[in-house]
C-alpha cells in the first residue's frame, strides 16, 4: 500500500463512530419492528454480508432477505421482487447490487463505510497501471469500485479466483491482479501463473500473526484452521482449509473437528454457531509483534451497519447509490464473464 492510500485508511479510522453500538434487548426488539414495517412500506428487502453485526444478520435472515458474500447479497437482491434493496455491508457492495440491478433503488446504511481494498485502488492510479502492461488481461477481486471493474476484463470472488486464474493460465494469459496483495499472491502461488500483483491489502486479514496461531493451535491441538486467502502466507501456510467466507463455513460444517480456529473477520461467527452449534470456534490471534490492532478481526466499516441506521434507512438524503450508466454497463462486462465461468464450474 502506498504512502497516501495508508494516509486515507488512517484518517477513514479515526474517529470513535467506528465502534459498534450496543442495544438493550428492548431496544433491538423495538428496531426490529420498526424495520419490518418500513420494509412492507418501501417494497424492500435486507441483505447483509457475514461480516456485519449479529444483529443485522439476524433481521436479514427474519425479514426475507439472506446474508452472504457480497455477490450472492447482489444476485439475490436482483432476483428478488422488491424494488428497493437494502445492502447492510461496504461501499462497493452496494456498487455491485446497483450495477446487476440498475433499475432498482439501492440504499445503505451509510456510504461512509468502505472498504481498504477499495481505498488502495484508486481507479486513476489503476487504469495508467494497467495502460503500462496492455499485454495483460486485468483480473480484479470484487472488493473494488465500478470504476475498476470497469477497467477490468474479470471480475473474481475468493471463491473462483485460483480456478479463474488457472483456466487463464492455461491459455498462456499472463494476469495482472487487484487490488488485496495477499490473495494474489496466493493465486500466484498455486497456480504458477504470470501475475503482476497491485500492492493493496485488507486491514482485517492482514492482521493475523501466524505465531498467534501456532500457540492457540498448540493449546487445542485438536483444532482445524480455517483462513481467509486475504491473509498473509505465513498465516495461509500453516492453514488446514484455506478459502472464501461460504468455504470456511462449509469447512466447519463438514469437517469432523469439534474446534476451530478461524481467521477471517470475527462477523462470521453468527452463521458459524448458527449452522454449527455443537461447536467452538476461536477468533485467530491478532495481537503479537507488528501488530497494530487497527481492526481487532473485525472490520470497522462494517461496524458502521448498525439498527438505528437501518431505520433511518428511508429517511436519510445521502445513502443512495448510484453508478454511472455508462460506467455500470462496462462493469457488468467482467462480472457478466465471472457469473458465467462460475456456472460453468458448477455445470
Amino acid at each position: 500500500m502506498n504512502t497516501t492510500v495508508t494516509e486515507i485508511v488512517r484518517h477513514h479510522l479515526d474517529g470513535s463512530h467506528l465502534s459498534e453500538k450496543q442495544y438493550s434487548d428492548v431496544e433491538k426488539q423495538d428496531y426490529y419492528n420498526r424495520f419490518k414495517e418500513l420494509l412492507k412500506r418501501e417494497n424492500a428487502v435486507l441483505v447483509a454480508h457475514y461480516y456485519t453485526h449479529p444483529d443485522v444478520q439476524a433481521l436479514a435472515e427474519e425479514t426475507g432477505g439472506c446474508v452472504s458474500d457480497s455477490l450472492e447479497m447482489a444476485r439475490f437482491g436482483k432476483e428478488h421482487p422488491a424494488t428497493t434493496t437494502i445492502v447492510a455491508g461496504v461501499k462497493f457492495m452496494g456498487e455491485t447490487a446497483k450495477i446487476l440491478s440498475p433499475e432498482k433503488r439501492v440504499l445503505m446504511p451509510t456510504l461512509e463505510a468502505t472498504c481498504s481494498l477499495d481505498l488502495g485502488c484508486p481507479a486513476d492510479e489503476f487504469s495508467a497501471f494497467c495502460d503500462q502492461h496492455p499485454d495483460r488481461e486485468v483480473v480484479v477481486y470484487a472488493n473494488t469500485s465500478a470504476a475498476v471493474k470497469a477497467r477490468a476484463d474479470w471480475v473474481v470472488t475468493s471463491s473462483i479466483a485460483l480456478e479463474l486464474v488457472q483456466h487463464l493460465s492455461d491459455q498462456g494469459k499472463k494476469i495482472i491482479w487487484a487490488p488485496d496483495k495477499h490473495l494474489g499472491e496466493y493465486v500466484q502461488r498455486e497456480t504458477g501463473g504470470d501475475v503482476l500483483l497491485w500492492d493493496s491489502a485488507c486491514i482485517v486479514h492482514e492482521e493475523f500473526k501466524a505465531k498467534g496461531v501456532t500457540d492457540l493451535r498448540a493449546a487445542y491441538p485438536d483444532a482445524a484452521v480455517l483462513v481467509h486467502p486475504e491473509s498473509p502466507n505465513s498465516v495461509v501456510q500453516i492453514a488446514d482449509v484455506v478459502g472464501s467466507t461460504t468455504q470456511i463455513i462449509n469447512a466447519a460444517v463438514e469437517m469432523p473437528n469439534d474446534t476451530f480456529i478461524v481467521a477471517t473477520d470475527k462477523g462470521i461467527f453468527y452463521k458459524l454457531k448458527q449452522l454449527a452449534p455443537e461447536k467452538t470456534f476461536l477468533e485467530a490471534p491478532t495481537a503479537g509483534n507488528g501488530a497494530t490492532c487497527r481492526s481487532c478481526a473485525h472490520c470497522p466499516w462494517m461496524a458502521m451497519n448498525e439498527l438505528e441506521s437501518l431505520v433511518n434507512v428511508f429517511n436519510a438524503k445521502d445513502n443512495e447509490i448510484f453508478v454511472d450508466e455508462t460506467l455500470g454497463a462496462k462493469a457488468m462486462v467482467p462480472l457478466n464473464r465471472m457469473l458465467d465461468f462460475a456456472k460453468q464450474l458448477k455445470g
